[in-house]
């Protein structure tokens, strides 16, 4: 198990520990439903340091990442990042991933700690164009700072005006007395507020001074497990629940990030597909009757015939009721079918419905 640079001090608030990704990772603090009210209410601090970090560096930088993926990067300008994936050969998602554009021939690609070595083996394997590939994943700390009084507690930690930079958006600057931060409008909350990324070696000031500033607006330490809650509430996927190696971004409801202006890993495939229709999609829906639904529990209908299969699911803090996302047969993927969630052998009825659920 590999420790964030962060470990001992989730330890030592007492945190619950848990191996998640191959990282001895803080799952919870004081509770998941009071962490995540006080991400929707205020402010609070996750570290996702497990996640990996790639530098691509070249005149062929951009040319690799339009190649293996699905969004177009040629769009980015310095400081601006973009959501997208890298699809598999199979019509499947090797991963999902945040591009940064850092300067000109030089992007920062985000991806998820699961996949950290299979990413990096993926594009490796399509960079025949001699660009510069740094792993720089064990080196590089990552703090989620959100909620809606993030802008606010973080202004007097860095002379740039945060409230100025729009969501997607980044700029490299002073941060907690530290030099070349990258400060990132992005976040899998839905509540606001930034990434902070630094090197390991300065992630301890980074946090001290962090809650320091904070302290006033009641800011606290989260674990991964709000952090569910909170991305399920938005719909945001996750890898390895709503999106892997055999989903489709067109059925996972990505289309909107897989640009068909340009070639790219199986895109031909996709394009096909875009055109004929999917088969299954990927839903969210809300529980009519009582019942919290659980990835891999199968969906059918009204007959009791299997028509998909739940990839994520909770009882939504910030709702009260229990939600989920889950692939169905696309007939019956219209707002308002209805379904059943088949829990412990019984059948229990949901309905589709839009997402994301948490509307601000």
């Amino acid at each position: 198990m590999k420790n964030t640079a962060l470990a001992h001090i989730h330890e030592g608030l007492g945190a619950k520990m848990v191996p998640f990704a191959g990282y001895n990772m803080p799952v919870q603090y004081e509770g998941v439903n009071a962490e995540h009210e006080t991400v929707r209410n205020a402010v609070g601090v996750f570290d996702v340091s497990h996640m990996g970090e790639f530098l691509l560096t070249g005149e062929n930088a951009l040319a690799l990442i339009q190649k293996v993926t699905s969004n177009d990067a040629a769009v980015l300008e310095i400081g601006k990042a973009q959501y997208s994936c890298l699809p598999n050969a199979d019509g499947g998602i090797v991963d999902d991933l945040i591009v940064y554009k850092i300067k000109e021939e030089q992007y920062l690609l985000v991806v998820n700690a699961s996949n950290i070595e299979k990413d990096w083996n993926w594009i490796s394997k399509h960079n025949d164009l001699g660009v510069e590939m740094k792993n720089l994943s064990d080196d590089y700390s990552l703090l989620a700072i959100q909620g809606p009084k993030a802008v606010e507690a973080m202004q007097s930690l860095t002379s740039i005006d945060l409230s100025a930079i729009k969501y997607y958006h980044f700029e490299v600057a002073d941060f907690a007395g530290i030099e070349h931060v990258i400060i990132s409008a992005t976040g899998y909350t839905g509540s606001g507020g930034f990434e902070i990324y630094c090197k390991n070696s300065e992630v301890e000031q980074v946090w001290n001074k962090v809650f320091e500033a904070g302290a006033a607006f009641g800011i606290k330490p989260i674990g991964l497990a709000a952090r569910d809650t909170l991305r399920l509430e938005m719909g945001f996927c996750l890898y390895g629940n709503d999106i892997n190696d055999t989903t489709s971004p067109l059925e996972a409801g990505l289309g909107w990030i897989t640009k068909f202006n340009k070639e790219f890993t199986n895109s031909a495939n996709l394009k096909a597909q875009k055109e004929a229709g999917v088969s299954r999609k990927l839903v969210g829906f809300e529980m009519v009757d009582r019942g919290i639904p659980r990835h891999d529990y199968e969906i059918v209908d009204e007959n009791g015939n299997n028509i998909g299969i739940v990839t994520s699911g909770t009882q939504a803090p910030s709702l009260g009721k229990a939600i989920g996302m889950g692939y169905v047969k696309t007939e019956f993927s219209a707002v308002d079918s209805e379904i059943y969630i088949l829990i412990r052998d019984k059948k229990i009825a949901a309905k589709v419905v839009k997402m994301p659920f948490y509307k601000k």
